[in-house]
């Protein structure tokens, strides 16, 4: 019997999980090293700045050991790349069974699927590099490489581990192994037995009605609004960090990058790591 679990991790308002590319890249490559020592089926993913969805198939008991170890590996880059950061292993899990007696793991893929939709950050998932959303019935060729052709050094490198994955999996153009490699693709087209179909899917899933209510503007990703609040911080007040900001510069800081990128609360909370309450009660100072 098959046993498929939807994992979600909880929103966080004040942090985000990826702060630049580098972090994307090492977490997608620290994925495929999870599915591949747990003998875990993914069949959908998506990391987002704050938060992060997996559709995976496996023993009951493996689903919560498959998202903690993630989170060890992935804190273990933090900590390296930025120093203490212990938050992730406060973060709450919710771990789902899914049927698919009834559809429910067609709409949790595209759930999966149409979350940087829902976020605005682009009009379609295949759009969006970290996670599956470019997998399923993309004709596309992607330029890529055999993990087997590079040198051993050259795997430790790129992968920051030194599990040995099949040489056969491929690393796209930006330097991770690309989902294809260990998703089952062939086996979740099947489930939606057509291109059409998929769309179909896609395009009525809980996350596109939340698209629609939005305004067709895309937004700015939180990684490019972390760089431009690091130049303001410096242009503006000559300071290396918010922290060296006073409140009164701190709300001058909250209402430029609201002005000039049409940042919400949520968004200016989690990229600048000022508390919600506190961002707004700067705001509205200001």
């Amino acid at each position: 019997m098959m046993n498929f679990f939807m994992i979600t991790t909880a929103s966080l308002k004040d942090r985000i999980w990826f702060r630049d590319s580098e972090d994307f890249r090492v977490a997608m490559n620290y994925v495929a090293i999870v599915a591949f020592t747990m003998n875990v089926n993914v069949l959908a993913f998506i990391l987002m700045s704050n938060h992060v969805h997996f559709l995976i198939e496996c023993d009951p008991l493996q689903a919560k050991a498959f998202i903690d170890r993630f989170k060890m590996l992935y804190s273990t880059w933090l900590r390296k790349k930025y120093g203490s950061v212990e938050f992730l292993r406060r973060v709450g899990v919710d771990i789902s069974p899914v049927k698919i007696e009834d559809e429910s793991l067609l709409r949790a893929i595209a759930y999966v699927q149409m979350n940087s939709v829902a976020a605005n950050i682009c009009p379609y998932p295949n759009m969006y590099s970290w996670g599956t959303g470019g997998v399923f019935f993309n004709p596309e060729e992607i330029r890529s490489t055999c993990l087997g052709s590079s040198s051993r050094r050259s795997q430790y490198e790129l992968l920051h581990s030194r599990v040995d994955l099949p040489p056969e999996y491929i690393v796209g153009p930006d330097g991770y192994i690309l989902p294809q490699s260990y998703v089952p693709v062939q086996f979740v087209e099947g489930l939606f037995r057509s291109a059409k179909r998929y769309l179909y899917f896609l395009n009525n899933s809980s996350k596109a009605s939340k698209h629609l209510e939005k305004s067709p503007a895309p937004s700015f990703e939180d990684q490019v609004l972390i760089a431009a609040c690091r130049n303001l911080v410096y242009s503006l007040f000559r300071a290396k960090s918010i922290d060296e900001l006073s409140d009164p510069k701190k709300a001058e800081l909250l209402s430029q990058m609201s002005r000039r990128f049409s940042a919400d609360l949520n968004q200016l909370s989690r990229v600048t790591g000022i508390p919600y309450e506190q961002a707004a009660r700067l705001l509205d100072s200001y």
